[in-house]
């Protein structure tokens, strides 16, 4: 044996032996995640006797019975769920031909009938959410449509991705789903809410679908150099300027990963390599709530440290769902953010946040939020450099030197090179003579956002932060985590 075989005798030893470790892994991690047979027969019997309660609804309304039909769908239904996941979601299919307004009006009256106790929500339509005998359940109405090409709400879709999935998902792929999804859960990645921006159950299950595993995904996305395009039906049609694209294989004009932002797909592929170079169930299951809270000191300490300022805008949270709060969030963040580094201040990082906490009838709500920006500089000089164009373009040029010939309270004009220039008085010295004047609505804010900052709001600088680790008006130290998440921040 030449010295090259056994190098590489020596190299597959070691790859198999980490083999062997994920492997005895990932069957650790699917016994815990897979539901038992007691659990999985109470969810069967729990949604039989909802469909018969459906059935028994639908009969005091004016439509023929027998054009209507319930369906189960999400990963309870196809077996995809996970242990202790308490979720049911039935859809109740009308025919296309019935008006909107009478498909809402039948889908709440059915929900309540079926529900009674439960409540409604929003999504594209209204719809019923409540509990039934311990499992939480969703009642949904959506129109029975030939295809999901002819979808008329984006619910109609949902039975058809039930249907395509059922047919391919083995038992083997299914308990490799549920292995995927305790990943994504365990490194932030899932969910598809914009609050999220990750992956989806439906999302999920394709990946591995398309892989034929969770570890060949796993290895697979360990070398993804987004953008990374599946087509599981070779529809080839659509083309999407996204990190991730998974063409929806009931929906050629329709990227199931469309939501998954550039930093979760990068997340993924840096637990992967993670994974793969140290397989442990311990990955599996880190603790979801985040660090623990940082108490007002610790965040004082952690300002004094790092030198810079921390400027908060804090304010009631516009009363709007979690899907619409996020992006107009992140908006506003984003348009602070960037006036702020236009203006001089040197931005380092920048986060929101908002304290949640439950209304009366057990609806998620909103106490206050935050915009914070972390910026380099508290205070520049009172005079700025303002660069006009060269002298030989005549018109711009004239038109600079006599806007500022005879201003006596800057400097010049004069010439650096062959430019006109001017130091001229700053606007604004201090990120907090911005932020707390009325240019901070003239960034780009999210509509609600800003109608709130209108409201009133109130700024915090330097130290000052940490008392968003002593209060929030709602619910104790809820921005205690927040802070002890952005100050020792993990991919």
């Amino acid at each position: 044996m030449t010295e090259d075989d056994a190098g590489d005798d020596a190299d597959t030893g070691t790859d198999a032996g980490a083999e062997d470790d994920l492997s005895r892994v990932v069957a650790g991690v699917r016994d815990r995640v897979t539901p038992d047979v007691e659990e999985a027969t109470r969810l069967a019997e729990a949604a039989d006797d909802l469909v018969a309660r459906v059935e028994a609804a639908l009969a005091d309304l004016p439509v023929d019975v027998e054009d209507v039909d319930t369906v189960q769908v999400g990963s309870t239904a196809r077996g995809t769920w996970l242990a202790g996941d308490r979720d049911i979601d039935l859809f109740v299919r009308f025919p296309g031909e019935l008006p909107r307004d009478d498909l809402e009006s039948y889908g709440l009256q059915v929900g309540r009938a079926v529900l009674p106790d439960g409540r409604e929500e929003f999504a594209e339509h209204p719809y019923v959410t409540g509990a039934y005998d311990g499992f939480d359940v969703d009642l949904v109405p959506c129109y029975d449509v030939p295809d999901a090409t002819g979808i008329r709400s984006a619910v109609d879709r949902t039975p058809f991705h039930n249907a395509y999935l059922a047919a391919r998902l083995d038992e083997d792929l299914a308990g490799d789903v549920r292995v995927f999804k305790r990943f994504l859960k365990a490194i932030g990645a899932y969910g598809s809410d914009l609050r999220t921006e990750g992956f989806s159950g439906y999302l999920a299950e394709l990946l591995v679908f398309e892989h034929g595993g969770f570890v060949p995904l796993l290895e697979a996305a360990a070398d993804w150099h987004p953008p990374v395009r599946f087509d599981p039906e070779d529809h080839g049609r659509a083309a999407f300027d996204h990190p991730l694209v998974v063409i929806d294989p009931t929906d050629p004009e329709r990227n199931v990963a469309a939501v998954c932002s550039a930093e979760n797909v990068a997340r993924l592929q840096h637990y992967a390599r993670d994974l793969l170079a140290d397989p442990r169930e311990g990955l599996f299951f880190r603790d979801e709530s985040g660090p623990e809270h940082l108490d007002a000191d610790a965040v004082r300490e952690h300002v004094r440290r790092r030198e810079t300022t921390p400027v908060a805008v804090v304010f009631d949270t516009p009363d709007v769902v979690e899907d619409q709060l996020y992006p107009q969030l992140r908006k506003s963040l984003d348009g602070i953010q960037s006036e702020l580094t236009r203006r001089g201040f040197g931005s380092i990082r920048a986060e929101t946040f908002a304290a949640e906490t439950t209304d009366e009838l057990g609806r998620q709500a909103f106490g206050r939020a935050v915009l914070l920006v972390e910026l380099e500089v508290a205070k520049l000089p009172a005079v700025e450099r303002h660069e006009g164009p060269p002298v030989h373009v005549d018109e711009h040029a004239r038109g600079f030197y006599e806007a500022y010939a005879d201003d006596p309270d800057v400097y010049g004009p004069f010439l650096d090179g062959d430019r006109y220039v001017v130091e001229r008085e700053r606007e604004f010295t201090s990120a907090v003579g911005f932020v707390e004047s009325d240019s901070l609505f003239d960034v780009a804010l999210g509509v609600h956002v800003a109608e709130s900052l209108n409201e009133g709001y109130e700024v915090l600088a330097g130290e000052e932060v940490a008392e968003l680790a002593e209060h929030d008006g709602v619910d104790g130290e809820a921005f205690g985590v927040e802070l002890a998440r952005y100050l020792d921040p993990e991919p």
